[in-house]
């Protein structure tokens, strides 16, 4: 393989290790995420009127 041909892809490799590294460790020190977690209340119509007969 030529020089330039390592070139690009020891560039090429290593940006995406630092990529994947970078969104692991985003993943794991983000404080806090868990409290920011929303849920999706899922109500069918025959569960709201069986809960409030108005």
């Amino acid at each position: 393989m030529t020089t330039g041909g390592w070139i690009i892809m020891s560039v090429s490799v290593a940006a995406v290790t630092l990529l994947f590294v970078w969104s692991i460790a985003k993943v794991l020190r983000t404080p806090g995420e868990t409290e920011k977690m929303h849920g999706f209340e899922f109500e069918t119509p025959d569960e709201k009127t069986d809960r409030d007969p108005s």
